[in-house]
C-alpha cells in the first residue's frame, strides 16, 4: 500500500508541475504599434514610414505645426479616411496586437474600441440623457432599464454628474462648452473604448474648462491608452507621459516630460520609438 501511495503522490506531483509549467496567458492591452506606416492622398505622403510604439495605459502627446499630419494620424487609427478618394496606406497599425487594416476587419467594432474626441464639442439637439446613451443604444444594444445606471456612471467619470443630475431632461445645447466637451467624452466612454484619441480637445475652451478636461484625462489614464494632439507645448509637457513631435509626416524628436525624465533613463526610450 505504501508503494501505491508513493506512486500516486508521484503522479499527482508530475501532473501539478506540468500544469504549472504552462506559460501564463497574457491578456492583450490597449497599446498601439505603427510598423513602417505610411498614409497618403494620391502621391502626397502625409505620414511617411512611421514606426512607433504607444504603450497601454499612458498619455502620449503629439505636437507639430499645422499640416504636419497630426489629425491624419488620429483619423487612421479609427479608419475615418477609408472613403476619401485617393487615400491609401502602406505598412500596418496594431491595436491590441491586431492589424486594424487587415482584410475582414469590422470597422464598427474598431470604432467601439477606439474613440475620438474632436476640437469642438459634438452634442445633438436632444436631452443630456439621450446624448449619453445615443451611441451605446446602437452599438451595445443596452436595455432601457440599464440606461440610468450607465448614464450616472459615465457622467461621474467625467466629473459632470453633480452639475447635471437634476436636469438630465434638458437639451444638451444649454450646457457650457466645457460641459459639452465632457458630455461628449461621457458618450464615448459609455461605449467602452480602450483607446481615446483627443484632437485638440481644449482648443476652444476657457482656462477653467481646460483644466477640468486635463484633470479628467489624467484620471482616465489607468484604464485607457490616450493620444492627445495639441499645439501647446506647455500643455503637452504637463499632461503627457511622453511627447512626440511630428514634422513632415515623420517623428523627428522625442521630448520627455520633466517627470518622465526623472523616473526613467533615456535608454528606456527605445521601447517608445
Amino acid at each position: 500500500m505504501n508503494g501505491l501511495a508513493a506512486n500516486g503522490r508521484s503522479i499527482l506531483m508530475k501532473s501539478y508541475f506540468k500544469r504549472r509549467s504552462k506559460p501564463r496567458e497574457i491578456k492583450p492591452t490597449g497599446g498601439i504599434q505603427f510598423k513602417n506606416f505610411t498614409a497618403a492622398f494620391g502621391e502626397r505622403k502625409v505620414i511617411q514610414g512611421l514606426t512607433c510604439n504607444l504603450p497601454a495605459n499612458s498619455i502620449t502627446a503629439l505636437i507639430g505645426a499645422s499640416g504636419s499630419g497630426k489629425t491624419t494620424l488620429l483619423r487612421v487609427l479609427c479608419r475615418m479616411n477609408d472613403r476619401i478618394e485617393n487615400f491609401r496606406i502602406e505598412g500596418s497599425i496594431l491595436v491590441d496586437g491586431v492589424d486594424i487594416y487587415r482584410p475582414g476587419t469590422n470597422v464598427y467594432a474598431l470604432r467601439r474600441k477606439v474613440g475620438m474626441i474632436f476640437q469642438k464639442p459634438c452634442v445633438f439637439p436632444k436631452s443630456i440623457f439621450d446624448n449619453v446613451v445615443l451611441g451605446v443604444r446602437e452599438v451595445a444594444k443596452i436595455s432601457k432599464k440599464d440606461c440610468p445606471d450607465l448614464v450616472e456612471k459615465v457622467l461621474r467619470e467625467v466629473f459632470l454628474w453633480e452639475e447635471v443630475k437634476d436636469r438630465l431632461g434638458e437639451k444638451a445645447t444649454t450646457l457650457s462648452q466645457g460641459q459639452q466637451q465632457r458630455l461628449t467624452l461621457a458618450r464615448t466612454l459609455a461605449v467602452g473604448p480602450e483607446v481615446l484619441l483627443m484632437d485638440e480637445p481644449t482648443s476652444s475652451l476657457d482656462p477653467k474648462s481646460t483644466e477640468a478636461i486635463e484633470k479628467l484625462v489624467r484620471s482616465l489614464k489607468n484604464s485607457h491608452t490616450i493620444l492627445w494632439v495639441t499645439h501647446q507645448h506647455d500643455q503637452a509637457q504637463s499632461i503627457a507621459d511622453r511627447v512626440l513631435v511630428l514634422e513632415q509626416g515623420q517623428i523627428r524628436h522625442l521630448s520627455p516630460t520633466a517627470s518622465f525624465t526623472r523616473q526613467e533613463r533615456p535608454a528606456s526610450f527605445i521601447n517608445v520609438l
